[in-house]
């Protein structure tokens, strides 16, 4: 991930700490909301700008740089054997994934048959894992990155596909809150590419979409779940009457 990238990151995060948005940003630059929002999808801000911004929220650049430093530190992924021990304990996964998406300990007392010990004894395995860092009061802050997946083939997927995908996609996909889209062509290699950083940055506005929400009270938010496939591939479906080579 580049510098800028990271440092646009750590921006986001701080104009969302206090209670800014790209409309405050566009208003106090005299420029379109829509050219606030290109600056910071393409990364394309100018130092002088880039203190504009800061002079706003009174932030001073080093500080900036400094939490550009600590998000910088943050983990993208986990080992293999971190998400393996995740993935055998049913309850853990659950408090990681609800942990991630936001859930505070009272969260997760409210919304699952969960003990007072039973929930400590997970956050602190999670503590023990680099996700989160317990506090005082049995508060908790993430320390994955904004950019945190689990691994491609690794266990937590592996567990999505074996337990999960069936009832994933048994819907008709008919709801306002629910979109099912299968489109199939022929592709070069570098659309293919192409398409893959599409969905890269895609999955990036989902979870800056997730995090925008994260002051929302619970009964505002709904388990929300996203599943981007591309694959280079001929279904055996047509393998009777396809044409040998």
């Amino acid at each position: 991930m580049s510098q800028t990238t990271i440092l646009i990151t750590a921006l986001k995060a701080q104009l969302k700490a206090h209670g800014k948005t790209y409309g405050d940003v566009a208003k106090y630059l005299q420029l379109s909301q829509a050219s606030v929002k290109r600056l910071f999808s393409e990364g394309n801000i100018s130092l002088s700008r880039l203190e504009s911004i800061c002079n706003m929220i009174e932030l001073p650049l080093a500080d900036l740089v400094l939490s550009m430093t600590i998000e910088h530190n943050k983990i993208d992924n986990l080992t293999l054997l971190q998400e393996q021990e995740i993935a055998d304990d049913l309850v853990l996964l659950l408090v990681t994934i609800c942990v991630i998406n936001g859930f505070s300990f009272a969260d997760l007392l409210q919304q699952y048959s969960l003990t007072e010990p039973e929930c400590i004894q997970k956050l602190a395995k999670l503590d023990k894992l680099k996700i989160i860092e317990l506090l005082p009061g049995n508060r908790f802050k993430l320390k994955i990155s904004h950019h945190f997946a689990w691994l491609a083939d690794g266990p937590i997927q592996r567990f999505f596909l074996q337990k999960v995908q069936q009832e994933f996609f048994n819907s008709h996909f008919k709801q306002p809150s629910e979109k099912l889209i299968v489109v199939n062509g022929l592709f070069s290699l570098s659309s293919n590419a192409d398409i893959q950083k599409k969905m890269q940055k895609l999955s990036a506005d989902f979870v800056t979409c997730r995090n925008e929400d994260a002051s929302l009270t619970m009964d505002q938010k709904y388990g929300t779940t996203m599943v981007l496939v591309l694959r280079q591939w001929d279904s055996s479906l047509f393998d009777e009457i396809r044409r040998k080579s």
